[in-house]
């Protein structure tokens, strides 16, 4: 047993990576806990309950005794010394024989320590002083005594010209170092080539935590207000009724998601609670039956935006208020009360008579009542993508691209694009934000040479959700040749970690087509994941590290050609033998549509794998020739088509090679037509200029670097 309430030195494991962290921190004893092996220590320091088995009792030193510490503050400054080897996680032998030599002196005691410098002696003496004196203060009664060890670079590097980062490099030790992290953030982003304004907008949407749960809302009043003006606005609408459920009938139930909503000029515009019915409980055929809702595709996103700074117009952005609210609903759907809004001995249900955040059907609905609205308002739906609207009469010119409830209007005359919002807010509760800066995650900056889209913040939530801030950075997202496979023979890892960070990888690459062929590979084995397959995610992490601010450049300058690459992989696949499709689109200098797929089947030859690659750009190359024609800008010329596969040149150009092609007649002719139509003209390139050959295979650093500039990759946050 030991003496309640005395000092006590526990074994300190958190020592943040440090290892001239104390290994023994300072608490008090306050007993044995209840069925756990170990001592409940009270930590002085950090003001919190410790348990732990590694202990070291001074029984006769009661911390929160005040009479007892000026008796025993000379006897213990020679206690704490000998302690202070055990908290530097010293050997314990050594330091109970210290303790029983109290009179051991200096030169006795020479061999055992470090030289000191001249003049350490006093300074010590006076430190033991300065704890005397403050005896008053029971924090600070014991504090042990600690010397600074004389840090140097490793001997066996004394040889060598090493240069080390700033926490490593001992001879050489920065005065003021913020940060013991070898590799900061600090190092791989920078803000410098943005204006104030932008600066002030990027550092708003950093600087908001959104909530994750109700429980951690409700104890913030701003959240609270939030979700009662929610529930207040759902009432005003007639959204539901309270009624009693029905036999046979189930209630789906609901949850509350936070978002912080900002002003153009990045200020805190509101703080919006919305709430969202559980739709995966339904049953089909009982409460809904067709779901299906277009969205704008990411491809239109970009061909538009790279349209439009072509032609200096102007591009605003609108949320339509509480979207889904606006949709009919047909089906019998009861939902319980809201989390929050619960009272005493209630029995009553929400029963649905409008749509809401959630349920299966809901997007079908709001997308139906928001096309219906914008056609009786002289918009005709695009062919080519039919979240696209557009409204021409005379000069004017007026592009819609509908993304469930956020909205990309794009305008040549500004008057115009006033009247488009007062119509619409007509008819639905319209939140003008502005110039586009900000859209699905995707951060829009416009320089003088035209608008970069980049993920930046959605990067850096993804280093935070890995813990993988401080890590080591990579040059390359996969390692050069490496081919995956199922690895059956490795220890399995979390799926469900390893899942979601594929999916936000694969999101990613709505600005990232660097990390395109690396996503695609490793998102082959989410549904049983191993060991090397996590790694492999990890590194493309860690090269995102690298390139943070990374994204896609849409320029002023380059005319309005498009022009095309393509490339294969011949039996790339390990597990399949399949090879690997890649084609690369870029529309006057702007890179706009990209893609890497395995094949559906195995081809007999490279030349036939080339030529499966040439008739899947073709494909892609008439659907954008079409939007262009819906977007003004039809393409007089035959679309370039660079391949560096000579054989399906001339496959294309030529009936040749037909024992090599007789079981691929369906691609065959297909590519030959569109090139006796004049709308493809295939051309050669030499692999080493190939654009495509990024998204087939792992490359190293110094090519990937090469290619990445070729394709208009840039990145603003690029420190300098």
């Amino acid at each position: 047993m030991k003496v309640f309430s005395c000092l006590a030195y526990y074994w300190n494991n958190d020592t943040k990576g440090d290892k001239f962290e104390p290994r023994g921190k300072r608490g008090v004893f306050l007993g044995y806990p209840h069925g756990t092996k170990g001592y409940k220590i009270y930590d002085t320091e950090q003001k919190k309950m410790i348990v732990s088995r590694h202990v070291q009792f001074v029984e006769d030193s009661f911390p929160f005794k005040i009479d007892n510490l000026n008796e025993v503050g000379d006897k213990h400054a020679c206690e704490d010394s000998s302690h202070e080897e055990w908290m530097r996680g010293g050997d314990t032998t050594y330091m109970h024989a210290n303790k029983h030599n109290d009179d051991l002196g200096p030169q006795e005691n020479e061999h055992m320590q470090d030289e000191e410098p001249p003049g350490s002696t006093d300074d010590r003496d006076h430190d033991q002083g300065e704890v005397n004196d403050d005896m008053d203060e029971p924090s600070d009664t014991h504090a042990p005594i600690r010397h600074k060890r004389a840090k140097s670079q490793p001997q066996h590097l004394r040889d060598y010209a090493v240069r080390l980062p700033p926490s490593l490099d001992h001879a050489n030790q920065a005065q003021e170092q913020p940060t013991s992290t070898v590799h900061p953030l600090a190092h791989y982003i920078s803000y410098n080539n943005f204006s104030t304004n932008h600066k002030v907008f990027l550092a708003a949407i950093d600087s908001h935590d959104e909530p994750r749960s109700f429980k951690e809302a409700s104890q913030d009043n701003r959240w609270i207000e939030a979700m009662q003006k929610e529930i207040k606005a759902l009432e005003q609408n007639g959204t539901w009724t309270l009624e009693e459920l029905p036999n046979g009938k189930k209630a789906i139930n609901s949850k509350w998601v936070y978002k912080v909503k900002h002003k153009p000029n990045g200020e805190v515009e509101r703080y919006k609670a919305r709430l969202v019915a559980k739709g995966f409980t339904q049953l089909e055929g009982v409460d809904y039956h067709d779901t299906f809702a277009p969205v704008a595709k990411l491809v239109t996103m970009r061909t538009l935006l790279s349209l439009v700074v072509k032609r200096e117009w102007h591009i605003h952005q609108l949320d339509v208020n509480n979207a889904f609210l606006h949709g009919d609903l047909e089906e019998e759907v009861y939902m319980k009360i809201p989390q929050g809004f619960t009272q005493e001995r209630e029995t009553r249900v929400c029963r649905l008579r409008k749509s809401i955040y959630g349920l299966k059907q809901a997007s079908r609905n709001w997308y139906h009542k928001f096309t219906s609205c914008l056609v009786t308002l002289g918009f005709k739906q695009s062919v080519a993508d039919p979240s696209l609207f557009i409204h021409k009469t005379g000069k004017t010119y007026v592009a819609a691209l509908i993304y469930v409830d956020d909205v990309i209007i794009v305008e040549n005359d500004m008057n115009k694009i006033q009247t488009t919002k007062k119509e619409l807010h007509d008819q639905f509760t319209i939140k003008d934000l502005g110039p586009l800066k900000y859209f699905l995650g995707i951060e829009v900056a416009r320089t003088k040479e035209g608008i970069v889209l980049s993920q930046r913040k959605y990067t850096l939530d993804i280093l935070r959700d890995m813990g993988l801030e401080g890590c080591r950075p990579s040059a390359f997202p996969m390692e050069q040749g490496l081919k995956l496979d199922k690895c059956e023979n490795e220890q399995r890892v979390d799926a469900t970690q390893y899942r979601r960070l594929v999916g936000r990888l694969l999101y990613l690459q709505a600005t990232r087509p660097d990390i395109t062929y690396s996503v695609n590979v490793l998102s082959q084995f989410v549904a049983h994941p191993r060991q090397t397959h996590l790694e492999a995610a990890t590194r493309v992490v860690r090269y995102l590290k690298t390139t943070l601010g990374q994204g896609i450049m849409l320029p002023k300058e380059g005319g309005t050609q498009l022009v095309a690459y393509c490339d294969s992989d011949w039996m790339g696949c390990p597990l399949t033998r399949r090879s690997r499709t890649g084609y690369f689109l870029m529309f006057g200098g702007a890179p706009v549509s990209w893609k890497s797929k395995k094949q559906s089947v195995v081809s007999r030859s490279s030349a036939e794998a080339e030529y499966r690659a040439m008739a899947a750009t073709v494909s892609e190359i008439l659907w954008f020739r079409w939007l262009l024609t819906e977007l003004d800008a039809p393409q007089k010329d035959p679309t370039t088509l660079f391949c560096d596969n000579e054989a399906a040149r001339h496959i294309a150009n030529n009936p040749v090679f037909h024992e090599r092609t007789k079981h691929v007649e369906m691609d065959c002719h297909f590519v030959r037509e569109r090139v006796e139509s004049k709308e493809i003209l295939p051309a050669c390139i030499k692999s080493q200029l190939q654009v495509a050959d990024l998204l087939t295979k792992a490359l190293g650093g110094s090519q990937l670097q090469s290619l990445t500039v070729k394709m208009g990759i840039t990145n603003l946050h690029a420190p300098t």
